[in-house]
């Protein structure tokens, strides 16, 4: 008994240990190898595989930004090396869907995915005879293999592409699937999608087309540049005729239809380069960048809704180019221009130079360049000092030859008018509105330059650094300025004494239509070709540089016609028939820059005329009428064809007086009644009406030479001593009944 038991423990023990050994066996045999040939699948065609689910919202495909007019017309499209704009397959003709699938993939809404007895097999076929891995893709599979996997054609691709394209059906439905394949793929060129085929090749959207025009875009993106219609339009239109058939034959479209869209030809617009506003377009490209980054800007396919009206950019451009043709030969190559609303900011329009395209410097953005602003800084020096209360519009100043030194330097500087000549005593206002250059000196000199070049800093110039490196050449365009720069400065003016920097974007959108950033101000209106009305002053935020007084009478100086008809004529080109314009020229001693800023109460244009390699012009221009000036009139009267009247707005503390024409004093009465000096009225700031005048008129005995009645000194032979009418301001003295001269004073510190 005990020996059947040891017999059986024996029998039990031995096929235990070979069951053990079976499976050691088969673990080695079966089960080793299925592991190492799953990790192989894992690694070769699992790992690192990317989601379908990245499809959604176009976070893997690359958008086009789009950059717009205020009223939403196209300027340009920012892209990197795909220029793609989404459009929804709802908005799609049906013929635009059934031409992609006729050539494509004709079973697209009956597989999963991969087409196994046509595609497959024939791929299989193509890649064993052929020995090179052939498409038969899906649409599904073209979608995924163009959006997340690489270009290359290998057979651990075409496995991942097969993996993705099961996956991708499984998250998004057929009418995704397609949506997301019109919006990626290739049509040639830079032209991704469908919607940006349609806008290269026909000028249209894609919700536009026609069937032979679907029919031609759904057959190139097989190969984009072998049927392209530019460069074989032979074969594009037998490829379109492909289609055609296709859809015929799949009974998309009936024998009538296909007969007529193959009979007709294949029409195309010219290739170019769309582009509108172009100096504007990249200034705007440039702030986004700084916002939001260059791949979002390239790729992230922000809608971007600027300031800029094309209608008044393209009047600009027009005007530029055909007046700078007739000055050809007064050596004037490029000119530049701003048109902006000063109550808000806005850019209307912005021309940097006369052409983008033109070698070697068009690209050249003069309104961002530092140029000398010649006498158009005038306004402020002398806004700084009447809002100081140091002088008032009918401050005398003296224009005779004067020379000035500066603290610690030996050289003394004697500035000269741009007409050569010296025009005796002079108001602010006619100093001002005929730009002599000593009273705009004396009015710097009185300012002192450290103070100009801080107050300048509030008219939000900030090209102006260190007072050290000025001296009183400053008030005549001697430091550099932006265009932008002078056109903030000048909205001081109409603004009633507030600044506003310059904005170019009203609204950006992300792909998704989601509102990143919006531009509020009570004074924004959409449309400027229509009347607008005045401004809300007291909505216009921002700290003053000037009080609304000051800006009212700097206003009121540069429209005054009469205040500037000695220099520049009664009908100039600074006048604008039926509208009030306040307006500045300005040209630099070197010849280097011509400039013109006008504006009213809403509107801005500020015009700069030179050469971008800084030679000088003819000497004809230093009138400051001929270069920019007739530019700024055209483009200012464009502007304001349609638009009311408005004169500045006259705040309560500006009180009008009747002062001197000799001394800019306020005239009084005489004991008898009658009038103490020739009056003119004037503007003034209430409680300025005395303030302290330093120009002085008074009886005197002087020299003066009895042959020529001119004023002499006492070592003339042929002097003698008379009573004169003398006035003196704090540089300089002057004869008024002598014969016409002036003295040359002794220079002041």
């Amino acid at each position: 008994m005990d020996q059947k038991i040891k017999d059986l423990h024996t029998q039990i023990k031995t096929k235990i240990d070979s069951s053990k050994h079976s499976k050691r066996i088969y673990f080695l045999l079966v089960a080793l190898p299925i592991l190492f040939i799953c990790i192989f699948i894992y690694l070769y065609i699992f790992h690192d595989l990317p989601s379908p689910n990245s499809l959604k919202d176009y976070k893997v495909i690359p958008l086009s930004t789009h950059i717009l007019d205020r009223n939403g017309k196209l300027l340009y499209e920012i892209f990197r090396d795909e220029k793609r704009t989404p459009v929804k397959i709802k908005d799609l003709p049906q013929h635009v869907k059934q031409a992609t699938i006729a050539i494509e993939d004709k079973d697209f809404y009956k597989h999963g995915g991969v087409s196994v007895v046509g595609g497959m097999l024939r791929a299989a076929k193509d890649t064993l005879l052929k020995q090179r891995v052939q498409g038969g893709s899906t649409i599904t599979q073209q979608l995924v293999k163009g959006a997340l996997l690489s270009p290359e054609r290998t057979i651990r691709r075409k496995l991942r592409e097969i993996v993705l394209a099961l996956w991708t059906e499984t998250i998004f439905s057929k009418d995704e699937i397609l949506e997301l394949y019109l919006n990626q793929i290739p049509y040639g060129g830079a032209a991704y999608g469908i919607e940006e085929a349609a806008q290269a090749y026909f000028g249209k959207s894609a919700k536009q087309i026609k069937l032979s025009e679907a029919a031609l875009l759904a057959g190139l993106p097989q190969a984009p540049s072998l049927y392209s219609p530019y460069l074989n339009p032979d074969l594009a239109k037998g490829r379109r005729d492909r289609v055609l058939k296709a859809m015929l034959e799949q009974k998309y479209i009936e024998k009538d239809t296909y007969d007529k869209a193959v009979k007709e030809k294949v029409f195309v617009q010219p290739q170019k380069q769309n582009i509108k506003a172009p100096h504007f377009v990249f200034y705007v490209k440039s702030q986004l960048e700084d916002l939001y980054g260059i791949k979002q800007v390239e790729e992230g396919g922000l809608q971007v809704t600027t300031t800029l009206d094309l209608k008044i950019q393209e009047a600009s451009e027009k005007i530029m180019r055909e007046e700078l043709e007739k000055v050809e030969d007064l050596k004037v190559s490029n000119g530049a221009a701003l048109v902006t609303r000063p109550p808000t900011g806005e850019i209307l329009a912005m021309l940097g130079s006369v052409n983008y395209f033109a070698s070697p410097s068009g690209a050249f953005n003069v309104t961002t360049a530092h140029r000398q602003p010649g006498s158009s800084i005038k306004p402020i020096n002398y806004a700084i000092g009447i809002d100081r209360k140091l002088v008032t519009a009918a401050t005398t100043f003296l224009d005779i030859p004067t020379c000035f030194f500066a603290a610690g330097q030996p050289i003394k500087y004697c500035p000269h008018n741009y007409d050569g000549t010296f025009h005796g005593a002079s108001q602010l206002r006619f100093a001002l509105g005929n730009s002599y250059n000593i009273p705009a000196v004396k009015m710097l000199a009185i300012n002192g330059v450290e103070n100009f070049v801080a107050s300048a800093s509030a008219f939000t110039i900030a090209s102006f650094k260190d007072p050290k490196n000025y001296g009183l050449s400053l008030t005549l365009g001697g430091g550099e300025v932006t265009m932008i720069e002078m056109a903030q400065a000048f909205s001081a003016f109409p603004n009633r004494g507030t600044p506003k920097k310059l904005t170019s974007i009203l609204e950006i959108k992300d792909k998704q239509g989601k509102t990143l950033y919006k531009f509020n101000d009570p004074n924004r209106v959409k449309n400027v070709d229509k009347p607008v009305s005045s401004p809300n002053y007291f909505a216009i935020q921002g700290k003053k540089a000037i009080s609304q007084e000051t800006a009212f009478i700097i206003s009121h100086i540069l429209l005054d016609n009469n205040a500037r008809s000695t220099a520049f004529g009664p009908s100039s080109l600074l006048v604008i028939p039926k509208h009030t314009v306040s307006v500045k020229t300005g040209t630099t001693d070197d010849l280097k820059d011509n400039w013109t800023i006008g504006y009213t109460p809403n509107f801005l244009t500020a015009v700069w005329v030179g050469n971008n390699d800084n030679t000088p012009m003819n000497p004809y221009l230093t009138s400051g009428v001929t270069g920019a000036a007739p530019i700024w009139n055209k483009i200012m009267t464009y502007v304001l064809k349609d638009q009311p009247d408005l004169w500045p707005v006259k705040p309560p503390d500006v009180v009008g007086r009747q002062v001197c024409w000799e001394t800019g004093n306020i005239m009084n009465k005489n004991p008898d009644g009658t009038e103490s000096c020739k009056p003119r009225f004037e503007y003034l700031i209430k409680g300025t009406e005395n303030v302290s005048n330093e120009t002085r008129m008074e009886k005197t005995v002087v020299p003066v030479n009895r042959d020529t009645g001119k004023m002499t000194t006492v070592d003339d032979p042929a002097h003698e001593m008379k009573e004169k009418t003398i006035i003196r301001d704090k540089f300089s003295t002057y004869c008024s009944d002598c014969t016409p001269d002036f003295n040359v004073p002794t220079p002041i510190p």
